[in-house]
């Protein structure tokens, strides 16, 4: 069950149902509680924060009353509620495993640690995302709540300071210049929020605006309290007043994934080995670390990893991925990184990149280092992929952890051995936690030699000294492995130790335990709480005992897991018992449970994609195992969300028998350019409307709106008539996009309006981005410029929020569209320029030909011709190689070839600029783009002048201005530049 406080008390069960407290007393009760979470409340305490002076006639009895009350609500909510609320003398405690507060917390915390911008942002949003309203809403007044109150809002507006700071180094000015204004009016005097504010107006060049705020701080400070701003804020006034270059700062690139873990205990013990691996690390770029299970391998290249990179090294763990194809291990990184595969999509028609070669062009210039774990399994592939790497990106460093080495050009390796007697007594003394007296030694150091010095098995053995003492455990330790010194022959030394004493611990074991390791071994991406078949007290149990390792997870809840030489043989053990389907089948039961109410298109959209970024190891290992059409289907939206379309494209490939499955395949396949598509794709009346839609989306993106058109129709049909508001919702805002696409731009507002409308009632952020970036390019078609900049800048905020940062490349590109109309060339190459790092750090080719075209429509602008040129021709080529699924030209040749005939007509060259402009006109008449057909012929018009044909410009002119007018989209001011020069030579020429 799930608890909120940053805002009205909520509560709600495991499936996102809402708990309603009736009674105010009953809800204080549970408020206070919750304030001590996991401590116990006395029944004094309670008392008086419940009733204070108005005591009833019987406070105890009263009390317990609604406890009582508190405990029926949960327990008739789900299973298992009565027992959150548990009396425990002198009170009572609640046992809430998850709390919005807590959440919120933690991730400000690793928003603090994260080094890199990008990152501190996007974990800020999610924090400050969790907020519904005034920290414990109707009882934050109440003495009990007010202090915790009041400490959660101050945390809430330092994290929206800091996040602010986070959002100006990387670049986001406009947008963060409206955003604070609200917050800034809330709390006036807070002076870094000012100083954040006043920053992002300047940098949006907002200098004049900036400075008056300024000075109406100043006169507020002196007029109400007597005294000036603070040293910082005069110091910002002074640099703004100066123009100070070192306010604007360039943005450092978008941040990746994966950062290192957080080390659970320190090194201990490997000390000149850590010394020399940084040492070798300085002189080489691949350093692989080779040594048994429970070496200490991971531990070491983490901390390595940590002294030599910093925030730049990322870290990929391989444990649970069986493969022999190069290409999915640098899928598999590249997802541990963040990057989205549906940012190389392209058609079929192009040779698909492969992913090193795109995880390359990501990695280079970052100066990264690369932690690569567990590589023993897939040492060919790994050594494929870390050799293309450090070939194809000069300053990249990796670190493999492995058993064997990669055998890679450059390798260097370092082998761990046992550690040293005294080394592997100090680990063991520190691991048990318990201090030896004098007698003790003897046993320490027979316990360390008999364990060969192996970290992973001192540990395990560390455990158990607090129960049976020093002597005990090397007593056993010393029967235990005389047993097994017969038993174990063909294994390494090591390794034969390392299994001996797992062998040993799994012994002290008593059933349930070794029931519930076994379960948590197959769940490769760690356990969350409510798992099946694993109690959290034997949970526990585990961990107290070394065999498992707790650590909260991403929203601050704990997640157990196992290290991967215990994971490997908790398996084994669990196989032997026969019970493995059995528990498989409750492992995927349970997490097909959570795909099915992970409500990915309403309001809780957020929360279930994080939800389900936690658990995507597990997911996967579910979906292959299973192999369920009826999941894979429902992941498959997930997946697509999250730029994940290789991963949907190879599990649907395996359910391809079902025709719903098969209908989604064939759109991933589209849309990564594996499978030739077909034009003419026709509705399959065994598919559901929404993967008709999706399948219809999957051909707009490749400019195909013939072949979307029928997979359009059927499924708005039959939206409408199973009363699916969402698909409903999706099929209108993929109908807009053709409409725009065939110049109907009547349609395309009705239909991108009434999208917008019904995704807003639904709640869905990402559909209103979809309808939303509709409506901006027919604001911006239609010359509402303004309105275009807001729909562009909501769109931003919801990509930032969904982690979408391709899908924010473009909203930064459409921004600079808008600065470019009106008249803002500096902001419109910045943003646009933002624009394209943002696409290229992600590999999106689209989206970055997209930000290239406007820096080339900025470069024209500013009589930059050459570059233009470059730009333009980039862009050509890149669109000549693309065509859609019926063979059209891209739908973005025309504009290109257009451009290139203006900067022809620009320098005088009346026959280049007849020639490009023609071919525009093929390409628009082609695309049947009727808005493309009128530049054209404008184009042309311009070369006619040019040759002092005017009859024939005027000719030329009045058509495309007539097709603009039936339209409804005549050209606004802004847009008349190219028409309005050519008019003005066609009357110079009269004269």
């Amino acid at each position: 069950m799930r608890f909120g406080v940053l805002g009205p008390l909520a509560a709600w069960t495991d499936e996102g149902r809402e708990v309603r407290v009736p009674e105010v007393k009953v809800r204080a009760l549970l408020a206070d509680l919750i304030i001590h979470s996991g401590r116990v409340v006395s029944v004094d305490r309670l008392i008086d924060d419940l009733w204070g002076d108005a005591l009833p006639g019987d406070p105890s009895n009263t009390l317990q009353t609604k406890v009582s009350q508190l405990r029926r609500v949960l327990g008739g909510a789900e299973a298992g509620g009565r027992g959150l609320v548990v009396y425990r003398a002198p009170g009572y405690l609640l046992k809430a495993e998850d709390l919005d507060a807590a959440r919120f917390t933690a991730l400000v915390a690793r928003a603090r640690a994260a080094g890199d911008p990008y990152a501190k942002t996007s974990l800020l949003a999610d924090a400050l995302a969790l907020w519904r309203g005034p920290a414990y809403g109707e009882f934050r007044d109440e003495p009990f709540a007010r202090h915790e109150a009041a400490a959660l809002e101050e945390l809430r507006l330092t994290a929206l300071e800091e996040q602010a700071e986070a959002r100006l180094a990387t670049g986001d000015h406009a947008l963060l210049a409206d955003g604070l204004a609200p917050a800034v009016a809330d709390h006036p005097m807070r002076e870094r929020l000012r100083a954040a504010h006043l920053k992002a107006l300047y940098l949006s060049g907002r200098q004049g605006e900036a400075l008056a705020l300024y000075d109406q701080l100043r006169n507020t400070l002196a007029d109400e309290l007597g005294v000036d701003p603070s040293p910082a804020l005069t110091t910002l006034h002074l640099a703004m007043l100066n123009q100070d270059p070192a306010l604007g700062a360039a943005s450092p690139p978008a941040a990746l994934g994966a950062s290192l873990p957080a080390p659970l205990s320190g090194i201990i013990g490997r000390e000149a080995e850590t010394d020399r691996a940084r040492r070798m690390l300085a002189s080489g770029r691949l350093l692989t670390v080779t040594g048994p299970g429970g070496a200490g391998k991971t531990r070491l290249a983490v901390a390595v990893a940590a002294a030599a990179a910093g925030d730049r090294a990322r870290f990929v763990e391989l444990a649970d991925l069986r493969t022999a194809d190069p290409d999915r291990v640098a899928e598999h990184v590249a997802a541990a990184l963040g990057l989205r595969d549906d940012a190389a999509d392209r058609p079929a028609a192009m040779p698909r990149r492969d992913p090193a070669e795109r995880l390359a062009e990501v990695l280079r210039g970052r100066d990264a280092l690369l932690v690569l774990d567990n590589c023993e399994h897939l040492v060919e592939p790994a050594a494929e992929l870390t050799h293309r790497l450090l070939t194809a990106v000069p300053d990249l460093r990796v670190i493999v952890t492995s058993r064997e080495s990669l055998a890679v050009p450059g390798e260097t390796l370092l082998p761990l051995g046992p550690l040293s007697p005294d080394a592997a007594a100090e680990l063991y003394e520190s691991r048990a936690q318990t201090a030896p007296g004098p007698a003790d030694a003897p046993w320490i150091r027979a316990a360390c030699e008999r364990l060969d010095g192996l970290p992973l098995a001192l540990e395990l053995a560390a455990a158990r000294v607090r129960a049976l003492g020093y002597r005990g455990v090397a007593e056993r330790l010393d029967d235990r492995f005389s047993l097994l010194s017969n038993a174990s022959r063909g294994r390494p030394d090591r390794q034969r130790t390392l299994r001996a004493v797992i062998d040993w611990s799994w012994e002290q074991l008593d059933d349930d335990q070794r029931r519930t390791l076994s379960v948590l071994a197959v769940h490769p991406g760690g356990a969350a709480p409510g798992v099946p078949d694993a109690d959290p007290d034997l949970v526990e149990q585990l961990v107290a005992r070394s065999m498992a390792v707790a650590e909260p997870g991403p929203d601050g809840t704990m997640r157990y897991r196992l290290l991967e030489s215990i994971a490997a043989y908790g398996r084994e053990r669990l196989a032997e018992t026969g019970d493995a389907a059995a528990v498989l089948d409750r492992r995927d039961d349970h997490y097909a449970r959570l795909v099915e109410q992970a409500d990915l298109r309403g309001p809780a959209q957020e929360h279930w994609l994080r939800r389900l970024d936690q658990e995507e190891r597990n997911l996967l290992a579910a979906a292959e195992h299973r192999a369920d059409p009826g999941l894979t289907v429902r992941l498959s939206w997930y997946w697509y969300l999250r730029g994940r379309h290789g991963e949907a494209l190879r599990h649907l490939a395996a359910v391809r028998h079902d025709p719903e499955a098969a209908a989604w395949e064939h759109a991933f396949a589209l849309l990564t350019g594996t499978r030739p598509p077909v034009g003419d794709a026709k509705p399959d009346p065994q598919v559901g409307p929404r993967a008709d839609w999706f399948l219809a989306s999957a051909h707009l993106h490749l400019g195909d709106p013939d072949a979307a058109g029928p997979l359009l129709g059927r499924a708005l049909d039959e939206c409408r008539a199973t009363d699916d508001a969402w698909g409903e919702a999706a099929v209108l805002a993929s109908g807009a996009k053709r409409a725009i696409f065939q110049g109907d731009l009547s349609t395309a507002e009705r239909a991108a309006t009434g999208s917008l409308h019904r995704f807003t009632a639904l709640g869905d952020r990402w559909g209103r981005l979809q309808a939303g970036d509709m409506l901006a390019y027919h604001a911006e078609i239609t010359g509402d410029y303004e309105h275009a900049a807001r729909l562009h800048r909501d769109g931003l905020r919801s990509c930032e929020a969904l982690g979408m940062w391709i899908e924010a490349s473009y909203r930064l590109s459409g921004l600079g569209r808008i600065a470019l109309l009106t008249g803002d060339l500096a902001e419109s190459e910045r943003l646009h320029e933002r624009g394209r790092a943002m696409a290229a750090e992600h590999g999106a080719a689209f989206a970055e030909d997209f930000a290239r075209m406007g820096l080339a429509l900025a470069a024209r602008r500013r009589g930059a011709l050459d570059t233009a040129e470059s730009l333009l021709e980039a862009s050509l080529d890149w669109g000549r190689r693309l065509r859609s699924a019926s063979g059209k030209p891209f739908y973005g040749v025309a504009l290109t070839l257009s451009e290139l005939g203006f900067v022809a007509e620009l320098r005088g060259d009346a026959r280049q600029a007849r020639l490009r402009h023609g071919e525009a006109l093929d390409a628009a008449e082609a695309l049947g783009d009727p808005r493309a057909i009128a530049l054209a012929e404008e184009g042309l018009a311009g070369a006619a002048a040019l040759d002092g044909n005017g009859a024939e410009a005027e000719r030329l002119l009045s058509e495309a201005a007539a097709l603009r007018a039936s339209l409804g989209a005549p050209l606004p001011p802004a847009e008349r530049g190219d028409v309005d020069r050519i008019e003005a030579r066609l009357r110079a020429a009269v004269r």
